[in-house]
């Protein structure tokens, strides 16, 4: 399993999530006690429900207080790649192959809607609103107090394909054990998870389906702020085919998200929880976007994000191709990033940082003699203390480069030679009843 992450300090709460570097890990968000609040972003799909036994508890004693309890919840700023409650979890990738609406460059056609000319936000709507999708999630997990629930969480995709292919964010998916597709048309499909990206948080599904409509891709690279942008999708998870409409408030604006480091389009239409995955449109009827995030201050408004859809074609067609994006180095290594006492009292460790919690067989690190428990010091000298400091590292070399790697191991300081892999398949096989397997406990050093 591999994965990848941008440097920052985080505030000290736990997240699991899966980087597309070579390693799957938890890790938490820090900001600087004494430095100034910065900007929350979160993704906007609807989570999982919680704990239903401390659901319940938590409801007795609102009631009891005569305070309303909130519908759902909303995601905070985790880590690429999202884990629904504490396992290092990952989905099944069946590699398949399609061909989506291509110029003869090699790019997505952006096909022509009308003639080219503009059109109102009611025409945008009427020509978009079959090519987006409602996606459903379950996950069996444990509660606190050892009970089995099944958790479900909702979000958008959009359709790419006439027979079936659709894009969705990979935190919209990412975890869940069945994802059930919601068409226009009222039709529920069971869909297949064709390959994601937890870099890019982009992700393709696959349903059994035939003359869909799908949508078509615009030029991200050439629009202008101030442009018109329509946002279809299915907030708080119940309302598929939702319409707002904006404009593009600025384009190639960097945010840290998921720890990762991302280029986003800003837009002030409306984005609730639910959104992710869901399209964003200009004025011809082109998909310029793909939801993902909004800011998640209290006293902000319009402040949604969105994945430019030049970036969304082409990991896309590599999912669809390959089943994960090519050319990223890997250690094949697991990780769980301990940022804060809290986690570190949680696993038994006496020191914060990376600790590998698992060694692909025959990958780098297996070769290189990395073993389950170290923990990561630097990487070339480069201090790693998270695992956003990790990522940032990796990021810095390409497959075929050979790094040394420094950790520590039972109270002593080993530092390997390690010749970098090409990332692959980050998923786990799901078992006979159809339930996404989990990585096993290692102890760690």
């Amino acid at each position: 399993m591999m994965m990848n992450e941008n440097h920052e300090n985080r505030i000290p709460e736990e997240n699991h999530c899966e980087n597309e570097a070579g390693m799957t890990a938890a890790s938490q968000e820090h900001t600087s006690a004494d430095a100034k609040e910065q900007p929350r972003y979160e993704h906007i799909h609807v989570q999982p429900e919680p704990d239903p036994v401390l659901k319940e508890l938590a409801k007795q004693r609102k009631s009891m207080k005569r305070t309303m309890v909130a519908g759902f919840l909303c995601c905070g700023l985790l880590a690429g790649g999202i884990g629904f409650g504490g396992g290092l979890l990952a989905n099944q990738m069946n590699g398949s192959s399609t061909t989506l609406y291509r110029s003869t460059a090699g790019k997505v056609e952006v096909q022509p809607v009308s003639a080219g000319s503009e059109m109102s936000v009611e025409q945008v709507a009427a020509l978009n609103q079959p090519s987006v999708v409602e996606i459903k999630t379950e996950k069996v997990t444990n509660s606190s107090f050892l009970q089995q629930y099944v958790q479900t969480g909702a979000g958008s995709g959009v359709i790419i394909s006439e027979d079936g292919y659709l894009i969705t964010n990979n935190h919209v998916i990412n975890g869940a054990s069945t994802i059930q597709v919601r068409t226009s048309d009222g039709t529920t499909y069971d869909a297949v998870l064709v390959g994601t990206d937890s870099k890019t948080d982009v992700a393709v599904l696959k349903i059994n389906a035939s003359g869909l409509r799908p949508v078509t891709f615009g030029d991200s690279d050439n629009l202008n702020v101030g442009e018109t942008a329509v946002a279809i999708g299915n907030p708080l998870g119940e309302l598929g085919g939702t319409v707002t409409n904006g404009i593009i408030s600025a384009k190639d604006r960097s945010i840290t998200l998921d720890n990762q480091q991302m280029t986003l389009l800003q837009t002030n239409a409306a984005i609730n929880p639910g959104n992710s995955g869901g399209g964003l449109f200009n004025s011809r009827g082109e998909l310029i976007g793909m939801v993902v995030a909004k800011s998640s201050g209290s006293d902000v408004e319009g402040l949604g994000f969105a994945i430019p859809s030049n970036l969304v074609s082409k990991i896309a067609q590599e999912l669809i191709a390959n089943g994960y994006v090519t050319g990223r180095p890997a250690l094949g290594v697991t990780v769980l990033s301990i940022e804060n006492a809290q986690t570190a009292m949680q696993y038994g460790v006496s020191s914060l940082g990376v600790y590998i919690t698992d060694v692909e067989s025959g990958s780098a690190a297996d070769k290189a003699g990395l073993q389950a428990g170290d923990r990561i010091i630097s990487i070339n000298n480069l201090v790693v203390e998270s695992f956003a400091d990790l990522s940032a590292a990796l990021d810095n070399y390409a497959v075929g480069d050979t790094v040394e790697i420094m950790v520590s191991r039972g109270g002593s300081t080993v530092t390997v030679s390690l010749t970098l892999q090409e990332k692959k398949n980050t998923t786990v096989p799901q078992n006979e009843n159809g339930e996404t397997q989990t990585n096993p406990e290692v102890p760690l050093n």
